[in-house]
């Protein structure tokens, strides 16, 4: 059996025992990370046979041995961050906060890099990737063996390297829904002149898919809520980092601070009022989630297209999202 497909039931009694076990102090020393018996032993089990599955099963000896060597309260940790736990992001925060911020200003050539990449690591740990309709967290390639920080440091150099790489110039409307990202596109939906007979007809049909585009679109950022237009408004147009917003909804006199405030009480979240990245990541995503719903509706409601040619205004959303005027035409209202 493949080593990806092999499961907890694959391993011994005296091993379960001893996870079991593993679980139920971490579970003491964290009862509000939310994390689960299954989830715990699933993810332990992934390293077992990853590391000692490549010859048959291991023997039971060497899990244990294994199994002793795991950091199992900064595992813990991360597998309660991966799944949102609001109390685990609060933790690692304030416990690993300003270690990351350190490391990233030893590693990187200026400040300006090493601020940039805190950010990107936070947007990486909290996950943007939605695959199989799960998000997809960094934290969850964290197996405990080695230290959360050892960890957290080849993520802050991996992310360094990165940082020279990334290019921005192009997302669909899809991918908003899945990424969160600094320089998130914008729309200018610029189109050169056609030129012969079959061009301009193929140019006409497109024009109009074009104009149903850009007034859904516009339709759409008018419809969100206050706090959903200024979210995009600080991200975008004033291109605030995700941890300026976050000091921004703590102030006082900020819009966005009755807002969170009753969501707070509603769910019970933070009752110090601190505010981390992956919140606001949580707010962005439901926002672009929200764009999409709405322009959807509107394509179909208003312009009465079928959902082939609803694919069609996505994909030339997906094409032209590339300007400066999508977000900037927001109104806080």
């Amino acid at each position: 059996m493949p080593t990806e497909a092999k499961t907890s039931a694959d391993l011994s009694a005296e091993n379960h025992e001893m996870i079991d076990l593993i679980y139920a102090r971490c579970q003491e020393n964290a009862p509000n990370f939310g994390v689960t018996a299954d989830c715990f032993k699933d993810s332990l089990t992934r390293t077992i046979f990853k590391y000692l599955g490549a010859e048959g099963d291991p023997e039971s000896g060497d899990v244990d041995s294994l199994l002793t060597q795991i950091q199992a309260d900064d595992l813990f940790l991360a597998l309660a961050c991966a799944n949102g736990n609001e109390r685990a992001w609060w933790e690692f925060d304030q416990a690993h906060r300003s270690y990351l911020e350190r490391v990233a200003r030893h590693l990187a050539k200026t400040e300006v890099d090493a601020q940039e990449v805190i950010d990107q690591v936070y947007v990486e740990l909290y996950g943007t990737k939605i695959v199989d309709g799960e998000r997809v967290s960094k934290f969850s390639t964290y197996s405990g063996r080695g230290s959360l920080r050892g960890w957290l440091r080849t993520v802050i150099w991996h992310s360094l390297v990165d940082l020279h790489r990334a290019s921005h110039d192009e997302v669909s409307l899809d991918e908003m829904t899945e990424n969160v990202g600094e320089g998130m596109a914008h729309a200018s939906f610029a189109e050169t002149a056609p030129g012969g007979e079959d061009e301009m007809m193929d140019h006409l049909a497109r024009e109009r898919y074009r104009k149903a585009t850009v007034s859904a679109l516009a339709s759409a950022m008018a419809s969100l809520e206050d706090h959903e237009k200024l979210l995009l408004l600080f991200y975008h147009v004033d291109n605030l980092k995700l941890r300026e917003i976050a000091r921004l909804v703590e102030n006082e006199s900020s819009p966005l601070r009755g807002w969170f405030q009753r969501k707070s009480r509603s769910r019970d979240e933070n009752p110090s009022g601190r505010i981390h990245e992956s919140t606001i990541m949580r707010w962005l995503e439901k926002s672009y989630a929200r764009v999409l719903s709405l322009f959807k509706s509107e394509l179909t409601e208003k312009f009465s297209l079928k959902p082939d040619e609803v694919e069609i205004c996505l994909g030339l959303a997906t094409k032209d999202l590339s300007g400066s005027d999508l977000f900037s035409q927001l109104s806080a209202g």
